[in-house]
């Protein structure tokens, strides 16, 4: 029985793409023993995946689990993060191992001088390069994503009106340059006719509140009331989903749900847009093409560089109100 150790310590996103290399792997190769490396935070994500038998997970040094790992003599390491801590893993174990390509200095060209010579191809694509050598191939049915049963919301949790349908907008998201203004998101609620849920965690919960108070009593505010897997079901569950680039945008894909992602300073050439290939039609990407200064970062930023945030700013919000017409007609 061959023994495998997929390697991603961050972030949900990232791990949730993941998720069909583990279940490929898992169904290509039936006696394999899949184990996973991650960070403690993000361990509870991977901990219900159906496909893997163990979770190690670390706090900040590989020095806390290279013991263990070492112990359990793995075949083959499936790097799906590709830094040094990665890279140490490899190198304290022995083992034989393949990293996918992460294409930082493409990604650099296109931040920094807007040269685009990324690949037309999506990062789950890149995940699958490691286990090539494996004879595994991609299956094209999209993401996993596992939900506990004790953390399936019932809809008659929610308001009465919410029961028979509603939009989930997800409104958080790490980093500001990523985050939908509160003053677009609340003109859009404002004309959105079916009921609204917004999702996000704790520290969305006082812009939920001045979301709430300024775009009507349609708009039912979660925020902060729910764990992770809760507000996933609430998504699962919803007719359509509203999100910013972040972890939940890609939870929301892995159950095909029809998705409007509203990108803001970074662009979907990173190769991380919603993925899925079987129901790509259900995808629409909303952003302000040709903008000089965009991408200003790979991953996000704190604020505005250039001082205008126009990539956020000058978001259509006519073009949004035509998707959600088309998606829920």
């Amino acid at each position: 029985m061959p023994k495998l150790l997929v390697i991603r310590f961050s972030s949900i996103g990232d791990i949730v793409l993941t998720s069909p290399i583990i279940r490929c792997v898992q169904q290509q190769i039936p006696d394999a023993e899949i184990h996973f490396l991650t960070k403690k935070a993000f361990a509870p994500i991977v901990a219900h995946n159906t496909h893997i038998s163990k979770v190690y997970s670390i706090q900040k040094s590989i020095h806390e689990v290279a013991p263990l790992l070492q112990q359990e003599k793995y075949d083959f390491l499936i790097d799906l993060h590709h830094n040094i801590r990665s890279k140490q893993i490899i190198w304290t174990l022995h083992k034989p191992a393949k990293s996918f390509p992460k294409l930082n200095f493409k990604k650099w060209l296109l931040v920094k001088f807007k040269i685009n010579k990324m690949p037309l191809q999506h990062i789950v694509e890149r995940y699958f390069k490691p286990i090539e050598t494996l004879s595994v191939k991609n299956d094209f049915k999209g993401l996993d994503f596992f939900i506990p049963s004790q953390d399936e919301v019932l809809l008659n949790t929610l308001p009465f009106d919410h029961t028979k349908g509603y939009i989930a907008f997800v409104i958080g998201a790490q980093h500001f340059t990523k985050r939908m203004p509160n003053h677009k998101i609340i003109e859009l609620c404002q004309q959105i006719s079916f009921p609204v849920v917004l999702i996000g965690g704790k520290e969305d919960i006082s812009n939920a509140a001045a979301i709430k108070k300024e775009a009507g009593k349609h708009v039912f505010n979660a925020c902060g009331l729910f764990n992770l897997f809760q507000s996933a079901s609430i998504v699962r569950q919803a007719r359509l989903v509203i999100s910013n680039d972040t972890g939940m945008m890609h939870i929301a894909s892995a159950f095909n749900k029809k998705i409007i992602s509203v990108w803001g300073n970074t662009v979907p050439e990173f190769g991380m847009t919603p993925y899925m290939p079987q129901n790509e039609q259900n995808s629409y990407v909303a952003e302000v093409k040709g903008l000089y200064c965009r991408p200003c970062s790979k991953i996000g930023k704190n604020k505005c560089p250039e001082g205008h945030f126009r990539c956020m700013n000058e978001i259509s919000i006519p073009e949004i109100l035509a998707q959600i017409t088309r998606f829920c007609s």
